[in-house]
């Protein structure tokens, strides 16, 4: 009999997404136009949005300690408060702020936080999809998961520029607090098991033994794990910071639109996700054999990445007006977002059906962390590049879309060949 994908537990969890990532993407959004307008530098932007993801980079590890030592539950819902009480108190203090460098100063720490909180929760979330789910319906939820994530990135920067257009970033703060609340109440009605350790150990040996544990499984007991996560590692630092610092410098900067028009094209960098995710799902119901053959060719599948970069450095070339520019742009990083859900969710899939329950926080943790530890780095660079660069933007993205297509060449051996037939079983 085929198993139900949406149980309780996991619509719980999906409907906890929605809140969170919503009220998420709306902040960032709202944060994103607040420092550009204030400051118009890319690389403040950059560096302020570096400096937020460091803690999900170095914390992550010892979030999914904790993943896999406390009521999975209890986890999210502690930290889904906090969150909202970190919100709540940068809106009282941005309110009582006169200066604008306070008010910078008060976005950089309310990212920070919400990153601390952020590694702790992450590992978690994505270790209790395959605790909740079996077989293909591993990549199915996961496809769910993501497509939520892009839903929220869809329909928030829409919402988001109409907010703080009308209302300043104030009250979008102030929404965002609320949605936090929302999504710990919702994921207080989660019941997942909880297997209590059997005895009692001191933090510092809990720490070692887990660690210990846990590299040791990844580097020697399941290989192909590590490498699947070196190549995501060297895919997100080119994509990374394209799309975080390049799209919105290109759009607003660069072409000189409008807030609306930067909210737009988040919104189809949102439907590419779904695009992404759906195409993800459906793969997932094919047949094994397949299955198999994308599997050896999945790596190859990056090479759209790097030619979507190229599309959108090629429009600065041409003698186009400021909409086809923008149009092709968005043709180009839509495309860019497309394939990089498609290959996420398998990868994602693949460790986590790799991974047994007990170690699944942490080993997601370092997926968390390896994947993610070239952002910051990538954010900076990109936003120094496009400082340096704004008249000559074609250059940096045709660097990557090179360095992309190298990848896609030169990695053929690096993902398993049963990748996506381990997920069958």
């Amino acid at each position: 009999m085929k198993e139900k994908l949406f149980s309780r537990n996991f619509t719980m969890l999906v409907l906890g997404q929605i809140s969170s990532l919503f009220g998420n993407f709306i902040l960032k959004f709202a944060l994103s136009m607040y420092v550009l307008e204030k400051t118009g530098s890319a690389a403040v932007f950059a560096g302020i949005m570096a400096l937020a993801a460091v803690p999900a980079v170095v914390l992550s590890p010892f979030g999914g300690i904790l993943a896999d030592r406390v009521s999975r539950r209890n986890i999210m819902v502690g930290l889904d408060l906090l969150s909202g009480i970190a919100v709540l108190a940068t809106a009282l203090l941005f309110r009582s702020s006169a200066m604008h460098q306070t008010d910078i100063a008060l976005i950089g720490g309310l990212l920070v936080v919400l990153s601390v909180l952020g590694a702790f929760e992450s590992p978690t979330v994505q270790a209790c999809v395959p605790q909740m789910q079996t077989g293909d319906n591993i990549i199915k939820g996961n496809a769910v998961v993501n497509q939520v994530s892009a839903a929220a990135s869809l329909i928030a920067p829409v919402l988001g520029s109409v907010f703080y257009t009308a209302a300043g970033i104030g009250p979008v703060i102030f929404l965002t607090m609320l949605c936090f609340f929302l999504t710990a109440g919702l994921e207080c009605l989660i019941r997942l098991e909880h297997d209590r350790p059997a005895k009692k150990e001191k933090i510092g040996a809990i720490v070692k033994n887990d660690f210990k544990e846990s590299i040791h499984f990844i580097g020697k007991e399941q290989p192909d794990i590590l490498k699947m996560l070196f190549l995501a590692t060297a895919m997100n630092f080119l994509v990374a910071g394209a799309v975080i610092v390049g799209l919105p410098f290109i759009v607003r900067n660069i072409l000189g639109m409008s807030a609306g028009m930067y909210g737009i094209a988040e919104s189809l960098m949102g439907f590419a996700a779904i695009l992404g995710g759906m195409a993800a799902s459906w793969l997932a119901g094919k047949k094994e054999a397949k299955l198999s053959a994308r599997a050896n060719k999945l790596s190859g599948g990056i090479a759209p990445v790097g030619l979507c970069f190229l599309l959108a450095g090629a429009a600065f070339l041409l003698p186009l007006g400021g909409i086809a520019k923008y149009t092709v742009n968005l043709i180009g990083f839509c495309g860019i977002q497309i394939s990089a859900s498609v290959f996420s969710i398998f990868a994602l899939s693949y460790i986590q059906q790799k991974t047994p329950n007990h170690l699944a926080g942490k080993v997601m943790a370092y997926a968390m962390a390896i994947s993610m530890c070239a952002q910051p780095l990538s954010q900076a660079l990109y936003g120094i590049l496009f400082d340096r660069f704004e008249q000559s933007v074609y250059w940096i993205l045709a660097a990557a879309g090179i360095a992309v297509l190298a990848i896609a060449r030169y990695s053929p051996g690096v993902l398993p060949m049963n990748s996506l037939n381990c997920l069958e079983k």
